[in-house]
């Protein structure tokens, strides 16, 4: 059986191939960067690299061999920049992937889509798929994951499943917590409510396992599933962990919620007025995400996929710090 992976040369690509290639499938990594693309294809027996982006259908036509399966996570994920890009890689890259699915008659689509179409001011306990709003304008990204959403349950290809996993983190990470650890280094760790708000978080390998469970599960066709590690934690709980484990101390900054607002709302009309790419320091996405609780109820993928994370939050944190003790 032969997989298109999208967004290959991404975060999660290589883990997705590890755990796909361990299950004896083949792979055809599909991505926009070659370099990455060519240690894929030449460190994995059954890779194959084809370079292209999703907005190109001439790339993905590239693709000469029979696919069975097509895991869609490729696409543009960060927290600001233009809506016109954000449109041409996620709404329009995915509008591509189910002409393909369907022009190829694959057998299934899984989609990555994002937890961030539930963000929103205030708190929110044990979240179930159901619960994401049609429209959420909270930024560009959210809002083309909730119009890409929207176009694969509406197309005349029935065959998919999408999956929103939440708070990705592993050896590889070029988000989350490289950018925490920074801050611990400058100004410090800016906290709200003194750090107590629940989030959720998930090592990579388990989203990558939840993937392969949607694309073989005939139970899981045209549903959705929320995936974390399903151990809630305090946010401050979580960071604690890292440094406990790195053997340096966390710097700490208590924040003015009220105040903190006022001024993220006035630099995103700012950046916005004078259409400034480069991101703010703070936006109102990334401050809900701080100031409140969010986590999700994963009954409906333990019940229905057989979703039972393989890696704890600990022993994730654990395998990074050494990972990056030793590099």
């Amino acid at each position: 059986m032969k997989v298109l992976l999208t967004g290959a040369t991404g975060f999660l690509g290589e883990y997705m191939i590890q755990e796909l290639l361990e299950n004896n499938y083949e792979v055809v990594a599909f991505g926009r960067n070659e370099k990455k693309g060519k240690y894929l294809s030449e460190n994995y027996k059954n890779v194959k690299f084809v370079k292209g982006n999703l907005e190109n259908r001439e790339d993905l036509e590239k693709i000469t061999d029979q696919i069975d399966f097509v895991i869609h996570a490729g696409g543009l994920s960060t927290v600001w920049g233009r809506w016109e890009d954000f449109y041409n890689a996620n709404v329009l890259g995915t509008q591509n992937i189910l002409n393909f699915c369907e022009k190829r008659n694959v057998k299934r689509l899984v989609f990555v889509s994002s937890p961030s179409v539930y963000a929103k001011k205030g708190d929110s306990l044990q979240v179930k798929e159901e619960e994401a709003p049609t429209e959420n304008n909270l930024n560009f990204y959210i809002k083309s994951k909730l119009m890409a959403e929207k176009l694969i349950k509406e197309s005349s290809y029935k065959s998919w499943v999408i999956i929103r996993p939440r708070g990705l983190f592993g050896v590889g990470d070029t988000s989350i917590v490289p950018r925490l650890l920074k801050l611990n280094g400058k100004i410090g760790i800016p906290l709200f409510a003194g750090g107590n708000q629940m989030i959720d978080v998930t090592c990579v390998e388990n989203v990558a396992l939840s993937l392969r469970l949607a694309m073989e599960n005939e139970n899981a066709l045209g549903k959705i599933y929320n995936i974390t590690n399903d151990e809630p934690m305090k946010f401050k709980e979580i960071l604690d962990l890292f440094f406990a484990e790195m053997g340096i101390e966390g710097k700490y900054v208590n924040f003015n919620y009220p105040f903190t607002k006022g001024i993220v709302t006035i630099l995103e009309k700012v950046y916005s007025f004078f259409k400034i790419r480069k991101e703010p320091p703070l936006t109102l996405y990334t401050l809900y995400l701080l100031r409140y609780s969010q986590t999700l109820s994963v009954e409906k993928a333990k019940k229905e996929l057989g979703y039972k994370p393989k890696m704890t939050v600990r022993e994730g944190v654990k395998k990074y710090v050494e990972h990056n003790r030793k590099s």
